[in-house]
């Protein structure tokens, strides 16, 4: 470092030269060498607010929780439908259950006494209406295919053909006596089939089907003995019937299971038919909605539901609606005689309901029934289908 001093009157100039040190020199050179390559982009800046915590991912497993919980749901349903070749029997289960559902709603929640046709005719107008809006999303005629227009409305005039019947009876008959002529309607189906249907009937279907129909004998043989049927009189028993209107009654039960037999093998010639068995409901509730309106407005009063019991209503028709549709499919995939005897598990279920509330005791008949139509029902599931499913 020089030092020179300059004096020129009162002022005094001092200039001083300064070495660069080679380390300060090596750090001008290095930053020289860095700031091009750090102007080619732009300086990263990081702190606490730019690191990426994995917020996003906790809030997406958060968010997928239930689409994995409605994907499990929905792949069980898919599954139930077509995914095994004990579908059909797995659909005719899972319709009996719904009815039975609807059942146990009508129990605990109902709170106005709404007319047998109206409630009908309430039932068939959702069953319509939803039939047809699945019908035109799915992209499927309306009216099904010209080939099985016959078949849909040979089902529906059958179809209301036993609702009507049923209705008709449950009015004028004990309800012990109603149920037990209305699950006459396995039998039935069974053996319309085998006429219409070419179906082989086996010693195990026939066992099976009379195995849970004596079930259901023993579950109401008391209440049947009691309601009209039978009565005790001196020492013997006796039958008798309580007037032409009881007849009347029984026979139009009897009309009902025939007519709900001869539906349910036409609803499996049309579901074959057509691929999809979602046209025979619709043919079911396009004759049934008015007809069950008309016979509303024409032999009963007609009663406003209340406030309560519209949203059951609605409720009870989308439930009636799902049964509608596993029973049809069930009917497409699996032999009539088969399917048919899973229905019993539905007596079994509201005898089970009954005495779990202790409405209704735990006798040794009732323990029987319900015994014989369980054995009877898992002795068709454990020997499966007879055919695979198309």
């Amino acid at each position: 470092m020089a030092s020179t001093e300059m004096g020129g009157g009162d002022h005094t100039v001092e200039l001083i030269v300064r070495d660069v040190s080679a380390s300060e020199a090596d750090a001008v050179g290095v930053s020289d060498e860095i700031a091009p390559l750090l102007t080619q982009a732009e300086k990263p800046k990081i702190n606490i607010f730019t690191v990426s915590y994995p917020r996003r991912k906790a809030g997406e497993q958060l968010a997928r929780l239930p689409e994995v919980e409605t994907f499990t749901v929905s792949q069980l349903i898919l599954w139930v439908w077509s995914g095994s070749r004990y579908s059909g029997l797995l659909c005719m289960a899972l319709s009996s259950t719904i009815y039975f559902v609807m059942g146990v709603l009508s129990d605990v929640f109902s709170v106005q006494s709404i007319p047998l046709f109206e409630t009908a005719f309430v039932r068939c107008t959702i069953i319509l209406v939803s039939s047809y809006f699945w019908l035109r999303r799915s992209g499927q005629p309306i009216f099904g295919q010209p080939n099985v227009k016959n078949l849909l409305i040979l089902r529906a005039f059958m179809g209301y053909l036993s609702l009507m019947s049923f209705i008709y009876s449950i009015q004028r008959l004990p309800l012990s006596q109603a149920i037990v002529l209305s699950f006459t309607t396995p039998i039935m189906a069974s053996i319309v089939a085998r006429i219409i249907l070419h179906e082989k009937l086996r010693i195990a279907d026939i066992g099976g089907l009379a195995c849970s129909f004596f079930g259901v004998l023993f579950i109401f043989r008391q209440v049947l003995t009691t309601q009209g049927g039978l009565v005790k009189s001196g020492g013997g028993i006796n039958a008798f019937v309580k007037g032409s209107n009881q007849l009347y009654a029984v026979l139009l039960g009897l009309l009902s299971a025939i007519s709900g037999g001869i539906s349910y093998c036409l609803i499996r010639a049309g579901a074959k038919a057509s691929d999809q068995p979602m046209a025979t409901v619709f043919s079911f509730g396009i004759l049934a909605s008015p007809a069950a309106g008309i016979c509303s407005f024409a032999f009963e009063d007609f009663v406003i539901p209340s406030f309560y019991s519209f949203p059951l209503m609605l409720v009870l028709g989308v439930l009636a609606f799902f049964a509608e549709v596993f029973l049809a499919r069930g009917l497409q995939l699996e032999k009539t005689s088969k399917v048919a005897n899973v229905q019993y598990i539905e007596a079994v279920l509201s005898q089970l309901w009954a005495m779990s509330l202790l409405r209704i005791a735990p006798s040794f008949g009732r323990l029987v029934g319900c015994l014989l139509i369980v054995v009877s029902v898992c002795c068709t599931m454990y020997i499966g289908p007879d055919k695979e499913i198309e």
